[in-house]
């Protein structure tokens, strides 16, 4: 069973792992873009990941979750992970970082 702190530090590294995913079209990574609305950490060291698209009919969609799923299970101590597509609440552009906003010229 894993503590708080060990939970901590698996999150912070799946945070890692997913600044590395990007939607072909846009070139910031897809956490920054504020596509991950959740991730939690199982005791058995499964991940779940609630994320959404920048548009519902993305092209890259099950290219995108794939590459979501195959980061997070790469995560030292992560046994699975299970990737959910969500719309609620549907993403807008005020849900990226500071610095995605930047490169984006969206400031």
């Amino acid at each position: 069973m894993m503590n708080e702190c060990d939970k901590l530090a698996l999150q912070e590294r799946i945070v890692e792992a997913l600044k590395t995913v990007y939607d072909p079209e846009i070139p910031v990574n897809i956490y920054d873009l504020g596509l991950i609305y959740r991730i939690e950490l199982m005791d058995d060291g499964r991940a779940e990941v609630d994320m959404t698209l920048t548009a519902p009919n993305c092209p890259a969609a099950d290219f995108i979750m794939e590459d979501v799923r195959m980061r997070v299970e790469g995560v030292a101590g992560i046994t699975g992970a299970t990737i959910n597509l969500v719309f609620e609440p549907e993403w807008d552009k005020d849900m990226m970082s500071e610095e995605a906003k930047l490169e984006l010229g969206f400031m």
